[in-house]
């Protein structure tokens, strides 16, 4: 690790002067933070391609569609432009089903670019929205300290 005039590290102990562990910062958590999780959490960089997709919630969704049109299988992402009419008979898959549920929500992972596609089924219209992939996460949802 680099010196430095701050140690961003600050470790925890208990009552009784026992390790707890310890709070690294940012820039200690940057610089160890592939080993860390290679070598504690393998399963944590394991693509989600690899976990299964709902599709029993998706079943759910399409017994129970009291929608005002019939059930949508397209997806498009405007993000890159992939799109398929259907996407549970692509071979190989653009889109991955990653939630659905009674409310209407049914979110994809595109397989190209990674990006998020939500659609929102209300009762006369879809509405389509697109969370573009973020590796890292942005400022505002890395904690501050006090």
């Amino acid at each position: 690790m680099t010196t430095s005039s701050t140690v961003d590290i600050q470790e925890i102990f208990d009552a009784q002067g026992n390790s707890l562990g310890a709070l690294l910062g940012p820039e200690s958590w940057r610089i160890v933070r592939e080993a860390v999780l290679s070598r504690l959490a393998p399963n944590m960089s394991a693509p989600e391609a690899a976990l299964p997709e709902p599709l029993q919630d998706w079943a759910e969704l399409v017994q129970f569609w009291d929608f005002k049109y019939p059930v949508d299988m397209d997806v498009t992402c405007p993000q890159c432009g992939n799109e398929t009419k259907d996407w549970q008979l692509d071979a190989p898959r653009k889109f991955l089903l990653t939630a659905a549920n009674l409310g209407g929500l049914v979110t994809f992972k595109c397989l190209d670019c990674r990006a998020k596609v939500l659609k929102r089924h209300f009762k006369d219209t879809i509405r389509v929205e697109v969370k573009p992939y973020m590796p890292e996460k942005t400022a505002r949802n890395v904690g501050r300290p006090g």
